[in-house]
């Protein structure tokens, strides 16, 4: 008997299928490569279903952008938690934690450059734009623990952010000329300024 063109499945398996294979497409061949039939085509289900489930490719990719953050999140948690409760290890590690992996993956780092890519598409900058600020949330608290003023919070969130960005490029851009305890070192030393700065300006 034939295998039939296209699988049925559950409307939340079906969903979750598409921003599976949505991610798989991104990381395999970047933001123009992915169009509505690839993706449908990966996913083994009719081209249809995208515009049933999503608002158009656009819709699909912020959703998938919304997962593989959500993917990501769950992995600094799991670092913060592996870390104690010393507040300044809490931060490390969920600073660290980009330089290792789930999250220093090739695969990831495809993926993550075609959502930057395309986030001149309004619904896709609006999934950046929140997930992005809940990465800062989070920083802002762990930040908090560790007697970091209010006022300095924000800022420090922000350039960590970008810091940690940075790094997480070089190491999966040239892991031969870079490694992860480096990158470790660098952020580690720059928290480390953060909080010694903090500490004189509460004298």
């Amino acid at each position: 008997m034939s295998k039939p063109a296209f699988s049925r499945a559950e409307p939340d398996a079906r969903r979750q299928s598409l921003i599976e294979a949505t991610a798989r497409v991104l990381a395999r061949d970047g933001a123009t490569g992915a169009s509505v039939r690839a993706i449908a085509l990966e996913a083994g289900v009719s081209p249809g279903l995208v515009g049933h489930y999503f608002a158009g490719i656009d819709g699909l990719v912020a959703e998938t952008y919304a997962a593989v953050g959500q993917q990501v999140h769950v992995a600094l948690a799991a670092a913060v938690a592996a870390a104690g409760d010393d507040p300044r290890d809490r931060v490390a590690a969920y600073v660290t934690a980009s330089f290792a992996p789930p999250i220093a993956d090739r695969a990831l780092f495809a993926t993550w450059i075609a959502f930057w890519s395309l986030s001149a598409k309004p619904i896709i900058a609006a999934r950046h734009d929140a997930l992005y600020q809940s990465y800062r949330d989070d920083l802002e608290a762990l930040l908090a623990a560790c007697g970091l003023p209010a006022a300095d919070r924000r800022l420090v969130a922000i350039a960590i952010t970008a810091l940690v960005d940075g790094l997480w490029l070089e190491l999966c851009l040239s892991p031969g000329n870079f490694t992860p305890g480096e990158a470790r070192v660098l952020a580690e030393r720059q928290l480390e300024s953060y909080f010694d700065r903090s500490a004189k300006s509460s004298r």
